[in-house]
């Protein structure tokens, strides 16, 4: 049985997923754990701090959906399974997601920082952590002579952008429901911009081919 601190913050997640940010409070906390709102304030201080450890377990998941398959000798391979499974983790849990990564007052990383120019995503190591692992897989694709340098963490940021705006887009429900999101959007964009950083398209094709055959 999970402590009481795991519980609520489990709970908290479950709330974020079914009912949205604006649902997550002590009450409803209590009544989803069976416990009393004094628990909130005991273990965390308060929904601030709730909210943080939501924050460091949304993280911790969405890093570990990316980075939890055996690295292989084709990195462009292994981007493309990053690329598959941050997808397949935005659209199963889209209220964490946008909060992980939304615009709003709401967001659960508070704690940007320019990519451009720091090298990473947050200033809270545990938050940079998923794109960490994109940072390793870029620097793996130039070194392997696939794409061009123009800076990892810069060609980091064009791939993410490319991803998050392709995936809010779908999780609004503009591209479908038969994974036309990821066959005609996300990923021929993706192709397109290796090619660009000097990729060849028939490498690609092998090095979707092995990803596949990774996943599958």
């Amino acid at each position: 049985m999970a402590d009481v601190k795991t519980q609520i913050v489990d709970a908290g997640i479950r709330i974020l997923e079914r009912d949205g940010f604006a649902a997550l409070s002590a009450r409803r906390l209590a009544g989803e754990t069976g416990t009393s709102t004094m628990a909130v304030y005991t273990h965390f201080g308060g929904m601030t701090g709730v909210i943080d450890a939501i924050a460091q377990t949304a993280f911790a998941r969405f890093t570990q959906a990316l980075t939890d398959v055996a690295r292989t000798d084709d990195p462009v391979a292994d981007f493309i399974v990053i690329g598959i499974r941050y997808r397949e983790f935005a659209l199963a849990h889209p209220q964490r997601y946008q909060m992980m990564f939304g615009t709003s007052a709401e967001s659960l990383n508070r704690h940007h920082a320019d990519l451009t120019t720091t090298g990473t995503a947050s200033s809270r190591a545990e938050f940079a952590m998923s794109f960490d692992a994109l940072l390793d897989v870029v620097a793996r694709m130039i070194e392997a002579g696939r794409i061009r340098d123009d800076g990892v963490s810069v060609i980091a940021g064009r791939l993410w952008s490319i991803a998050h705006g392709a995936v809010l887009l779908e999780i609004a429900g503009f591209f479908g429901h038969d994974d036309h999101g990821l066959t005609q959007i996300l990923a021929p964009t993706i192709f397109d911009t290796l090619v660009g950083l000097g990729d060849e398209r028939e490498r690609i094709d092998r090095s979707l081919e092995a990803a596949l055959a990774t996943l599958s």
